[in-house]
């Protein structure tokens, strides 16, 4: 076996022996019994919906922006009058367009299960409309969730690379130990 050979034979040898393949997934990737936790710029939003109309709202930190369509065909509702309830509280609502709706809060909903109550006036309809808002407190907690693969992606480089060192290190050594037998060997 020549030296380039055994080279080659040793640092695929200490790579794998040093990577563990199981362990390249990061967090999210591993098909586990828990999720991966949504990051980026997901906003908080309810849907109250009826057999006439269907009511969805995007929450913006004190701002609500609320989308009015018709059930059947998704269509927005036209000269409609909205009145809101978010938890037991009446919230002014202003139309910004055919069904597009804005409110304003007075202070931040706080995280946890807010009841959504809305009352739809359109022509002779009349509709009330009942959901949920969820807020959830860890929504972005932890925006650098991707950061954690790439610091552990490049210790791995790191120590395949102190590895593979390591053995040429090894490597040289035993070249020039064999050489200076050789050496001495022949002077005598």
């Amino acid at each position: 076996m020549t030296i380039l050979k055994r080279l080659k034979a040793w640092s695929l040898a200490i790579f794998i022996a040093a990577t563990p393949f199981t362990s390249w997934a990061g967090d999210g990737h591993d098909h586990g019994e828990a999720p991966a936790a949504a990051t980026g710029s997901a906003l908080p939003r309810f849907v109250a919906v009826s057999e006439t109309f269907e009511l969805v709202g995007v929450l913006n930190g004190k701002q609500l922006t609320l989308y009015l369509d018709r059930s059947t065909d998704n269509s927005p509702v036209k000269a409609a009058k909205l009145e809101l309830e978010l938890g037991g509280v009446t919230v002014a609502t202003q139309p910004h367009g055919e069904g597009v709706f804005e409110a304003t809060l007075a202070q931040e909903l706080q995280p946890g299960v807010t009841a959504v109550a809305a009352t739809v006036i359109a022509g002779d309809e009349t509709d009330l409309l009942a959901g949920e808002l969820d807020i959830h407190a860890d929504i972005h907690a932890d925006t650098s969730a991707g950061g954690s693969a790439w610091k552990s992606y490049g210790a791995r480089a790191i120590g395949g690379l102190l590895a593979l060192a390591l053995a040429l290190l090894a490597w040289g050594f035993r070249r020039v130990r064999a050489r200076q037998i050789q050496t001495l060997g022949s002077a005598a």
